[in-house]
């Protein structure tokens, strides 16, 4: 452990590591900034690095470790964030133009105070699509998130910084949103572990919003106990968030060796294989056949709950930004601009009756989980697509990039589901595959994921940088 190198270890390994005196945090941050400084010109995952912050974090470790204080479960572990979540002294941008003239924020975001209470080390902020309107990582004003298995790709988005910055080596920890799949479709084209927590478990105030109703905040790791780890540190309440559940916390870190005997899995059918390019069946198959999962289930009127969540998304996040489109229209990215407006001619009368369609879709979901336990889907319906590209043909038909890398993940943020990705390293690209779960079920999308990366299915692949 002497020559302990921190590029590709877990967030966990890297506490450990600190904790045992192997390597001290200092250590780890200066190696963790020489690498961002190494490798991000070629990714453009970070927006602003915290240097001097993230330095001063990490002698006060090495200070506690030396005067025998005892450290918390990340310690010494570098993460960074989506640059819409708060970060005092930086103004939060979420990803415009527009905002970068706001005051810098005074306070971090709740889940950035309670991951640095557990010891990790904040680096920085992330690229971003505008606004979390974006499938594909690419940014305008910021230049385009690059896929670190091959940079003339896409990372996915809108947390397209938080998949690159963890794929890369940079950080082994990330936070990203997850509106209708901005944290799984980044893990799935980037070849990471990601968790969307069921809705209202983790506050988001001290966030940039985009859809109230659908926004969930998570993490994005290259294993799966760091992301159990990062989850159980960020539980708890908040009343700043009116969506956050009064809900005590569930620790799941020490049921991941659990197995998964007993559990009931199923594979999602219909719409959910309809549009699916062969790698992401092959993905599919392969983990179906590992958790010997034989049954089939069709999630009902999966389409409409996809259209529904855009009428949504549209009206929710056009209501945000009236007065910005007023205002400042030509400082929107257009292809944001555009759909926000759309989003803003949208009739009420349409707004109502998804609301009632996502009641009534909701409690037609839910009645599978009473026979099964588990329910596997794509979470993308291809491997990352090239930057800029416009098309891709899905069922021989030719279809929008941009608004269909999610049409999988859609249909289970609208109606606030956990759900775990997990990467499958196909070749030349990993795609990834989404366990998804009843509600407050995030230990069992983390133990049949564990289970998955523990017998080799699931595996975070290391670029060639």
């Amino acid at each position: 452990m002497a020559n302990f190198d921190p590029t590709w270890a877990s967030a966990s390994e890297i506490a450990e590591a600190v904790a045992a005196g192997h390597i001290s945090a200092v250590g780890v941050i200066e190696h963790t900034l020489a690498r961002i400084k190494k490798v991000d010109r070629k990714l453009n995952a970070f927006t602003k690095v915290t240097a001097a912050r993230a330095r001063r974090a990490a002698q006060k470790i090495d200070q506690d470790r030396a005067a025998g204080l005892q450290l918390g479960p990340l310690a010494g572990a570098p993460f960074a964030v989506k640059n819409l979540f708060d970060v005092a002294g930086i103004a939060t941008v979420a990803g415009s133009k527009i905002n970068r003239g706001n005051p810098v924020a005074k306070r971090d975001s709740p889940l950035i105070e309670r991951l640095e209470a557990a010891g990790a080390i904040l680096v920085g902020a992330l690229n971003m699509g505008e606004y979390a309107y974006d499938f594909t990582g690419e940014n305008i004003h910021d230049g385009n998130s690059r896929n670190p298995h091959d940079t003339d790709r896409m990372t996915g988005g809108s947390s397209g910084g938080s998949g690159g910055a963890v794929a890369g080596g940079e950080v082994a920890l990330s936070l990203g949103s997850d509106t209708n799949g901005s944290i799984r479709v980044p893990s799935s084209l980037c070849g990471l572990f990601g968790l969307k927590p069921t809705y209202g478990r983790l506050p988001r105030n001290r966030s940039f919003p985009f859809v109230d109703s659908l926004d969930h905040l998570g993490p994005i790791a290259r294993s799966v106990r760091d992301l159990a780890l990062a989850y159980d540190a960020m539980q708890g309440y908040d009343a700043d968030d009116a969506a956050c559940q009064d809900r005590p916390a569930e620790p799941t870190l020490a049921g991941l060796d659990r197995g998964i005997g007993g559990v009931r899995v199923a594979v999602a059918g219909g719409y959910f294989q309809q549009a699916a390019f062969p790698e992401a069946l092959a993905a599919l198959k392969r983990v179906a056949a590992a958790l010997d999962a034989k049954t089939t289930v069709e999630i009902p009127e999966a389409q409409r709950a996809r259209s529904a969540a855009y009428v949504i998304t549209a009206t929710e996040g056009a209501s945000l930004h009236l007065d910005r489109l007023r205002t400042r229209s030509n400082d929107f990215d257009p292809a944001v601009r555009d759909r926000l407006i759309a989003g803003a001619m949208v009739p009420a009368t349409l707004v109502v009756k998804a609301q009632k369609f996502r009641r009534w879709y909701r409690d037609e979901v839910l009645k599978l989980f009473e026979n099964v336990d588990v329910i596997l889907a794509p979470a993308t319906p291809c491997t990352a697509p090239k930057i800029g590209q416009q098309t891709f043909k899905l069922d021989g038909v030719e279809m929008p990039v941009r608004a269909n890398l999610g049409i999988y993940t859609q249909p289970i943020s609208f109606i606030g589901l956990p759900v775990a990705c997990v990467p499958i390293p196909l070749s030349p690209l990993p795609i990834g595959v989404q366990i998804i779960c009843a509600p407050w079920r995030e230990d069992l999308a983390l133990r049949v994921a564990h289970e998955l990366e523990r017998t080799g299915v699931a595996v975070a692949p290391h670029p060639n940088l």
